[in-house]
């Protein structure tokens, strides 16, 4: 008895499929134990942040926070923060940067 190819090639995508679905089966039931630490970051969330709230206000702005001093100077704190330049707790402290750096 022998098997064409046709025959052979839904043979084996019949077995791939259901192994497949086995393996995304086995790894949805499995509950996943979290590392040490990675409640705090659930905690940290929940804190208020005046950078992060600020950003959003000068989101729902729209083209008007082009304009506002407030969120331009918001976005050079958070650009700084990306970049690496200066550290920051992130949390704005509404001083202009002008008067934190000394100047």
């Amino acid at each position: 008895m022998t098997m064409d190819g046709k025959t052979l090639a839904r043979t084996v995508a019949v077995i791939f499929v259901a192994a497949a679905v086995t393996a995304a089966a086995l790894g949805m039931s499995r509950k996943e134990d979290r590392p040490a630490g990675e409640g705090a970051h659930t905690t940290a969330g929940l804190m208020p942040n005046p950078l992060r709230n600020g950003l959003r206000r000068c989101q729902a702005l729209g083209e008007a926070a082009l304009r506002d001093d407030g969120c331009a100077r918001l976005w050079a704190e958070q650009r700084d923060r990306f970049l690496g330049l200066k550290e920051t707790s992130g949390r704005s402290t509404g001083e202009p940067d002008a008067m934190r750096w000394g100047q």
